[in-house]
């Protein structure tokens, strides 16, 4: 099977990743619907419980993630072994990443508007793995010719300015086209042009004295998230659930 579809659906040696996201993707899909039914006191499921302690998720995704990474590494790439660690691997990321937002606040924030950080990680990650999947490698290396990549320093060139693009961008307030302009250049390129978002490391550093820059990228921000504050918290919703309209929650909330 894994032979098969590494001739003919995708790259060789790439089927330990593709199994992997579809872990990784179909944990979260499954662990969110659970914790809808918990949420609305529906199905047999409920919060699991050790001696009065609410066990999140994340720490079995923690245990999958370990093993997961050690066995991958240790098994190679090829081979039903490397699946399997894939698979495991895939399932523990879903569990940590569901719950991303927890290990950055270090509270249970799963159902607040903080907890949307872990939709957003989520959506970001099965993205960048999709792309590497579709062909793309990071900081623009798959765009080198094969005489290019044999020299060291086209390569080296190539990933310290895609690498700078992507650093700009960063430090502009532009976190997803950063991130993007990692596995495609061009993106990076287009964060790193733009105009800084305020508050940002890049505006408090060169807008300070420019009064004309600075209410430019106040206004352009303004009208950016006014069009796609709305469509974005849809989406999220759709994906991850509302939150609770009031932000003060407890351990077990959920």
């Amino acid at each position: 099977m894994g032979s098969w579809l590494e001739r003919n659906i995708i790259e060789p040696g790439k089927l330990p990743l593709l199994l992997a996201l579809t872990a990784f993707v179909l944990t979260f899909v499954v662990t969110r619907l659970v914790t809808r039914l918990i949420r609305a006191g529906k199905g047999p499921f409920g919060n699991v419980q050790a001696g009065g302690v609410h066990i999140h998720h994340v720490v079995p995704g923690v245990i999958l993630t370990v093993l997961g990474g050690f066995g991958a590494v240790a098994s190679g790439r090829n081979g039903f072994g490397a699946a399997l660690w894939a698979v495991v691997f895939g399932i523990g990321a879903g569990l940590v990443l569901d719950e991303f937002a927890l290990i950055l606040h270090l509270a249970d924030v799963y159902w607040t508007e903080e907890g949307r950080r872990s939709v957003e990680v989520v959506v970001l990650t099965a993205a960048l793995v999709g792309l590497v999947l579709s062909g793309f490698a990071p900081f623009g290396v798959n765009d080198l010719s094969e005489d290019e990549v044999q020299g060291r320093g086209s390569v080296i060139w190539t990933v310290a300015v895609n690498f700078l693009f992507s650093l700009v961008a960063l430090s502009k307030g532009k976190t997803f086209l950063a991130v993007f302009g990692v596995i495609i250049p061009v993106i990076a390129l287009i964060g790193a042009l733009r105009l800084a978002r305020p508050g940002s490391l890049w505006s408090r550093r060169f807008y300070t004295r420019r009064p004309r820059a600075r209410a430019k990228s106040t206004l352009r921000a303004t009208r950016h998230d006014k069009r796609w504050s709305g469509p974005t918290r849809t989406l999220q919703n759709w994906i991850g659930g509302t939150p609770d309209p009031d932000t003060g929650h407890t351990p077990d909330d959920r």
